[in-house]
């Protein structure tokens, strides 16, 4: 697989079936991944793989929460600006929106979409789940060499025929995720990444996830 084709054919896998995954797979896409660019060479990235009793150990102690809706929720750090507007929320608000009308789902049914996201906190079914981490004091730039750490990832799981999805959804739960899972104190907890095969079939993950065109991202000065 090129470059090109893994790009094109990543997405955020949403329903995953349970082939398992080869860890000896798993090592050698992270063992590749850590040629990922960082600031002065500092990889500030850190990851916990978890599978069979205590992914599921994790997905029981959220499942406990999860009724308790957002008085449950404590995350480390904004998951998304406060102040998001414009066509930064327009295409938040239309990702969802398109999801949802994809699983035939109407925004009059908060039950279902309520249950539906629930399914965040089982990874989608996948059989593996990455949750990832960085000492707090690292800053906006090391966050950045985070994200192309997990970029990194997403284009190599895909090269071995895997799939992920990057789930901040996690974020919310960061201090139950820590009665389960040992995270370091002094660290905070980003996100997880879900890991595993997509079920093609799956509305899902076939739906069209839009992109804006390069003109609202790119701007060109001194060429002809």
């Amino acid at each position: 697989m090129t470059p090109t084709e893994a790009v094109r054919s990543r997405r955020s896998i949403r329903k995953f079936t349970d082939q398992p995954v080869d860890r000896d797979m798993l090592t050698r896409v992270l063992e590749k991944a850590q040629r990922a660019p960082s600031g002065g060479n500092t990889q500030p990235w850190h990851g916990i793989i978890l599978t069979g009793e205590p992914m599921q150990a994790l997905f029981a102690r959220i499942a406990q929460e999860f009724p308790k809706g957002r008085e449950a929720h404590k995350p480390e750090y904004h998951i998304y600006p406060p102040e998001l507007d414009g066509a930064y929320e327009d295409r938040r608000f239309g990702v969802g929106e398109d999801l949802y009308g994809a699983l035939g789902i109407s925004r009059e049914e908060k039950g279902k979409r309520l249950m539906w996201f629930a399914e965040n906190f089982r990874a989608f079914g996948a059989p593996v789940l990455m949750l990832v981490h960085t000492p707090k004091y690292m800053g906006p730039p090391q966050w950045s060499d985070i994200g192309m750490w997990l970029q990194t990832i997403a284009l190599l799981l895909r090269e071995e025929g895997l799939d992920c999805c990057f789930q901040e959804a996690w974020a919310v739960y960061s201090p139950q995720i820590r009665e389960v899972v040992d995270i370091p104190d002094d660290h905070i907890f980003f996100c997880g990444m879900a890991i595993g095969y997509r079920d093609a079939e799956a509305p899902v993950n076939n739906f069209d996830v839009k992109r804006a065109p390069l003109d609202e991202s790119v701007r060109w000065e001194g060429w002809n």
